[in-house]
Order: structure tokens, then C-alpha cells, then sequence
């Protein structure tokens, strides 16, 4: 990523307040000692998400005059898929949920319907349906690095007073209730981490051109930045290079389960120590090991011993049989232009086309399924 100068006057003023009571002066310096500790930024790359509008409420203040007080926009799909035909997928399945369960007459539904039809096969990403407007939004994740390396969970990033290890547990929800507000007043640090976001862009001959020229245009159609709540996810390190193993979290607890299950359970079997097939689906490092009757035990103790320190010190980098796993605290930073926060570029790649993601459902409520009209054609 690289800066360049900025066109301050096309962009909004950052309006700072101070800490609000002593939990947010504690975090305000917890981010300020994260900040003078940064020696660098890590781009991980692009993470796509929908927000929502209420067209109405926005029309009726544009119609006052008073365009600065439009609805806000709210996420209703968490900004975390890797590509933008994943946000706009989970769009379609949210729009056809709508249809099936809240639609108060055959009209809704017909317009949701559409939307619908559209999105199982265009590239939409914005489309306006029953006074809503939608739109697929881009965000970029990255991490800082300091001297002790990827930024781990900060002392006042939230975490359960007790811990709660069963997987089937419910997580939280990520961006759940998360409305986008760029003339929010923030705390000093939060601002300063905005302004010195604002002018960076894709730089280096690794990136295609077209990539390169999508980013440096994004510095003039999005000239400022909203800073996303930070998410958790695994890294690891085998040798001089990091990769994440695991996706995005809402919380540190939430990123060492996973952790948890990959050392005991997914390590095991990727590495022939257990068996995939095994006949027992439950058995882990844990459990084989307190048998002691495999010819593995002994390499099988150093994953449930590590995930044991796992849990007692609710460590956030463990070391077991050569790699480094740790906690990585990810930012996501989207950006910002006179019509509301950016969507995908053009450079932005696609993992698939548009499809259709759930059986098809009539104005009636009614679901057909496609096994129902293969019986009825070969009936006919």
C-alpha cells in the first residue's frame, strides 16, 4: 500500500470527542500503545459484504432539503466474504428468506421474487426492492505488525468472564447491528488511525495494472475511510511466511475454538495420526492420548497438550510440532464517497457466476422443489 497527497476540501471533516468513562480511556490507551508499536501495515486483501438503506426515509429529507440527514446505512450481510458473488449470493438468500417469511401479500413477494431472479443471474450490486435500497460494499482487511510481530488480541478487546469450549455453542454474530456512520464523533486515536488511512492504495509491480488503477481511483470516488470493528482469525507461520487458517471472528474466545478443534480433531487427521474414517468421529488428540494404546500417542499429546495451554492461559500463540499458530487481530477499512460507501471494483474477482441458491418459491408461498418437477415430467 502506498500514500499520496490529499484533497482535503472533498473530504468530510473527523469530528473527535474524548474518552466517555473510564472502560474507554482504558481501550483509548490500549489503542494508542498499539499505534506507537505499529512498524507496518499487512493488506490481506478485499472482504465484501451488503449493506441497507431505507430509500424512503432518504427521499423524504433530500425532498426537506436536508440531504446530510439521509437514513444510514446498516450491514445486513457481515463484511466478510472473499469475493463480491458471495456478499451478493448471501443477498439472494436473504432476499428469498424475506419472501418466504415476511412478506404480507402476494405483491411483496413478487418484488422480492424478482430481485431475486435478477440476482441469480446478474452481477448486481445494488439493487432497491420495497423502499430498500442494497448495495454490496467492499472493505479492506489488514493487520498491523510490531515488533513482536501480527498484532495479537488487545487486554481490552472483549472476552467472556467465563469461557465456554463447547463447539456446538452459538458465536456472536459479526457486524450484527452494525450501522455505517462516517460523521460519528470519535475518540482521538480512532481519528488519528483514520487520517492515517485515508491515502493508502495498492502500490508495487506484484499487483496487476488494473488493480493498481482501481485502487488510485478509489482515492478520488471514496476519499475517506470508516474503520470496521476489529474481527479475530487464525495465522499461522511453518518457516519465514504467515497464512491465515481459519475465517474471520467476531472475538478472540471465538478465533481459539477454532483453534482449539484444529489442533485436537483437524490437525490429527490431515497429518494420518487418526483417521478420517475413523470410527469413532468425536476422537481427538485428547481422547486417543488418554487411551495410550496408539502407536501416535506420543506426537498426539503434543496437540492436546498445546491446546490444553490453549484453554489454561487463554494463550493467543502456541507453538506445536514446528508451526506457529496465533491470534491475529484483523481491521477492516472501508471506504467512503458522496453516494455512501464503496462497492466492488472492476478489477474485483468473481470465484463463481450467478446462481440459483434455493428452490424456487411462487407468489403463493409455495416452495417447488426440483425432484417434485423431475417426478411430474416423468409422470407425464
Amino acid at each position: 500500500m502506498g500514500h499520496r497527497d490529499e484533497s482535503a476540501d472533498r473530504m468530510r471533516p473527523i469530528v473527535v470527542r474524548q474518552p466517555q468513562g473510564p472502560v474507554e480511556e482504558v481501550t483509548e490507551a490500549d489503542a494508542l500503545d498499539a499505534i506507537l508499536d505499529e512498524r507496518a501495515m499487512l493488506v490481506r486483501g478485499p472482504l465484501f459484504g451488503v449493506v441497507a438503506q431505507d430509500t424512503q426515509d432518504t427521499q423524504d429529507t433530500q425532498d426537506a432539503g436536508d440531504a446530510g440527514d439521509a437514513s444510514p446505512w446498516r450491514v445486513v450481510v457481515p463484511v466478510v466474504a472473499g469475493c463480491p458473488q458471495e456478499a451478493r449470493d448471501s443477498l439472494n438468500s436473504l432476499l428469498w428468506f424475506r419472501a418466504k417469511d415476511d412478506a404480507q401479500d402476494r405483491a411483496e413477494r413478487r418484488a422480492l421474487l424478482a430481485a431475486v431472479a435478477r440476482l441469480e443471474s446478474e452481477r448486481v450490486d445494488e439493487l432497491t426492492v420495497l423502499g430498500t435500497r442494497y448495495r454490496v460494499v467492499r472493505a479492506e482487511e489488514y493487520t498491523a505488525a510490531g515488533p513482536d510481530g501480527i498484532e495479537q488480541p488487545r487486554p481490552t478487546d472483549p472476552e467472556p468472564s467465563v469461557p465456554n469450549w463447547d463447539r456446538g455453542a452459538r458465536e456472536p454474530g459479526i457486524d450484527d447491528g452494525l450501522v455505517l456512520d462516517p460523521e460519528a464523533a470519535v475518540t482521538p486515536v480512532q481519528a488519528a488511525e483514520r487520517l492515517a488511512r485515508r491515502q493508502l492504495a495498492y502500490t508495487g509491480a506484484r499487483f496487476p495494472e488494473d488493480v493498481l488503477n482501481d485502487s488510485e481511483r478509489a482515492l478520488d470516488t471514496h476519499p475517506d475511510v470508516l474503520l470496521l470493528p476489529a474481527l479475530f482469525r487464525i495465522v499461522e507461520q511453518d518457516g519465514a511466511a504467515w497464512k491465515a487458517a481459519s475465517g474471520l471472528h467476531a472475538g478472540a474466545h471465538e478465533a481459539r475454538k477454532t483453534l482449539d478443534f484444529s489442533l485436537t480433531w483437524f490437525e490429527p487427521r490431515r497429518r494420518g495420526l487418526i483417521a478420517w474414517d475413523s470410527e469413532d468421529r468425536n476422537a481427538d488428540a485428547r481422547t486417543v492420548t488418554a487411551k495410550g494404546t496408539d502407536a501416535a500417542t506420543p506426537e498426539l499429546a503434543a496437540y492436546a497438550e498445546a491446546a490444553d495451554r490453549l484453554r489454561a492461559e487463554r494463550a493467543n500463540r502456541i507453538e506445536v510440532q514446528g508451526t506457529v499458530h496465533q491470534v491475529c487481530r484483523a481491521r477492516r477499512l472501508l471506504r467512503w464517497g458522496t453516494d455512501g460507501p464503496e462497492g466492488p471494483r472492476p478489477s474485483d474477482i468473481d470465484s463463481h457466476p450467478p446462481e440459483q441458491i434455493r428452490p424456487l418459491l411462487d407468489e403463493d408461498g409455495t416452495i417447488h422443489y426440483e425432484d417434485e418437477e423431475e417426478d411430474e415430467d416423468h409422470d407425464g
